[in-house]
């Protein structure tokens, strides 16, 4: 416990930001939840997604997955229907799945769909996407090859997206990963979301980034230390 408060007094000092790995460490350091604690980060950015061509919407694969199996719906019929059965889909329907989905019942975090099937799921939009579930080709939701779709959000795909406030939340891990595996998956991310950088970008694109647990502190990052495009990156 003494280190706990030790650990949170050295967060609380003058220092404005952390180098990456320092920031890994204290998020983790200064877990005290009776639980596995997710770590996120969430990045600033300067976009404005009501504006043409200054949104993200993409996904990406840590290298180390999230410490989470997210349970996965999958839109499809006849043949798409088991390929994504076998390839461990949690939930498999058409219509069906959809009349569920119209009552409330959404037991699942991923959602997957067959190109065939965005007719029935474009009804559902007003319940799908403001829950960021809505099939989208740009991340691989929306695509005829169902099973790797499925394999992928398995083995620890991140979704993510512009808010409207221009915010960019992902998970990177849990509080029980090594520290270098926190740091490898956000080095992954942040690769990943500059690779994303849409054309419309005017001004500073990343203009800051924090790390949290939970529960946790939110600590801000050492922002020249934070883009890809820059000497220096995430050391």
């Amino acid at each position: 416990l003494r280190r706990t408060f030790a650990t949170r007094a050295a967060a609380r000092k003058s220092k404005m930001s952390f180098d990456p790995a320092e920031a890994v460490r204290l998020v983790k350091a200064m877990s005290v939840a009776h639980f596995d604690e997710s770590v996120d980060v969430a990045v600033v950015t300067g976009l404005d997604p009501r504006k043409p061509n200054q949104s993200i919407r993409a996904s990406v694969s840590l290298p180390h997955g999230t410490g989470k199996k997210p349970r996965i719906a999958v839109f499809a019929r006849d043949l798409k229907a088991e390929e994504a059965r076998e390839a461990g889909a949690d939930i498999v329907g058409a219509e069906d799945l959809a009349q569920q989905i119209r009552e409330g019942v959404i037991d699942f975090d991923r959602l997957i769909a067959s190109p065939d099937m965005m007719g029935i799921v474009g009804s559902l939009g007003r319940i799908l996407g403001p829950r960021g579930l809505m099939p989208n080709p740009k991340v691989g939701t929306a695509t005829p090859d169902v099973a790797a779709a499925v394999r992928a959000a398995s083995l620890g795909q991140v979704y993510f997206r512009t808010e409207r406030n221009g915010v960019i939340h992902a998970p990177i891990g849990r509080v029980s990963f090594e520290d270098d595996k926190l740091f490898d998956n956000l080095r992954s991310f942040m690769v990943t979301l500059a690779n994303e950088k849409p054309e419309g970008s005017k001004g500073t694109f990343l203009k800051a980034v924090y790390l949290s647990s939970t529960q946790g502190r939110s600590l801000p990052l050492a922002i020249g230390q934070m883009n890809p495009e820059r000497p220096g990156f995430m050391q």
